[in-house]
């Protein structure tokens, strides 16, 4: 583990000094779950023969957005090789990412590959080879009350709520004359930075235009949007899968037997608890259709539902340690099995695109 010292004067965390803080506290707590798991668990990282799974603890830090995903992910993986034990960190992205950098970590789930001035930063400085594969693609999903009459939006028209030329319910649909309150997770996510990125012209914000509340994480937009019929939320469809919900009330040794299931279809049920929108992207690619589509696997998958984003493991880590054990499963068909319960599509898995409703 990296010095705190170093990790103050690391020239790519170049943010604000409540900020370098907080990364430091994030740090201490890594260091001292890593030393509680190894006492608890009297196993180091050893070398292992080629082919086999290292034992040993380690750390890897994640958006909020994927973090049902990785908790399944980790309780299979810890499941299956009892002597290893992976340590979740839930950050925004910018923290995961400048934690990696400052070799505080050497594993993050991102929706940003590293750059090639950042790869040969770590090789030069931390002396480690990077590892990046994508694992799967997510749909940011929007989402409304149950009592909200909106049922779908147009890109124009999501444009028009983010630049503030939709304001109220009723230019969208009803008589509804309050004011949409959109509702997102914490503002250094990537779910925010891509809905910016997509929607924004270059250096304005969201909370520029529109009546905005950023939460601490996706799981308070949920809930929020569950009791609130005037909020309008952004989140990742990972959050919205009933099947991995399902799966996590089957014991583990059954929910195994499914996972190595080669034969199983893949789809996902999604939840029935808010509203989730369809959305249309009449372009001339589509010939201006405009047929609007939920973020079905199905529909990621043949690119009909447009907000979509790849989702990567970056990974520093040597061969034969456990965070590369991970790595090697993450992107398995086990560790691509358990993606498609959570809504997303699995990047190293070929869907069978079925009827959905």
């Amino acid at each position: 583990m990296t010095s705190l010292s170093h990790i103050c004067t690391n020239k790519y965390i170049d943010r604000t000094t409540s900020h370098s803080m907080h990364l430091l506290n994030i740090t201490r707590t890594a260091a001292a779950a890593l030393l509680t798991a190894a006492v608890i668990s009297t196993v180091g990282c050893t070398p292992v023969k080629r082919g086999e799974y290292a034992s040993g603890s380690a750390t890897i830090f994640c958006d909020d957005g994927f973090k049902n995903i990785l908790e399944e992910e980790i309780e299979v993986f810890e499941y299956s090789y009892p002597e290893a034990s992976i340590i979740p960190f839930y950050v925004s992205e910018g923290e995961a990412l400048d934690s990696l950098l400052a070799d505080c970590t050497q594993a993050i789930i991102s929706t940003r590959e590293l750059t090639k001035d950042q790869i040969e930063y770590m090789k030069a400085k931390h002396k480690r080879v990077v590892r990046q594969n994508c694992i799967a693609v997510d749909a940011v999903a929007l989402i409304t009350n149950k009592n909200n009459p909106v049922s779908a939006l147009s890109m124009s028209e999501i444009s028009d709520i983010f630049n503030g030329k939709i304001t109220k319910w009723n230019q969208l649909a009803g008589n509804d004359t309050t004011a949409i309150k959109l509702v997102f997770d914490n503002a250094e996510s990537s779910t925010v930075a891509y809905m910016r990125d997509t929607f924004l012209p270059e250096g304005e914000k969201i909370t520029d235009h529109t009546n905005s509340f950023a939460q601490k994480n996706n799981a308070q937009v949920f809930d929020i949007v569950k009791t609130d019929p005037d909020a309008l939320g952004i989140i990742s469809v990972s959050w919205l899968g009933d099947d991995l919900g399902v799966a996590k009330k089957i014991p583990m040794d059954k929910r195994m037997e499914d996972y190595k299931n080669e034969s199983d279809t893949v789809a996902t049920n999604l939840t029935s608890e808010v509203n989730i929108l369809k959305v249309s992207n009449p372009t001339d690619k589509n010939d201006f259709s405009p047929v609007a589509y939920k973020p079905y696997q199905a529909y990621i998958y043949s690119g009909d539902y447009p907000l979509v984003r790849k989702v990567y493991m970056v990974s520093t880590a040597s061969n034969s340690t456990v965070l590369h054990s991970f790595y090697v499963f993450m992107t398995g068909f086990v560790g691509q099995k358990i993606i498609t319960k959570t809504g997303i599509l699995p990047y190293h898995m070929n869907p069978r695109v079925v009827e959905v409703k």
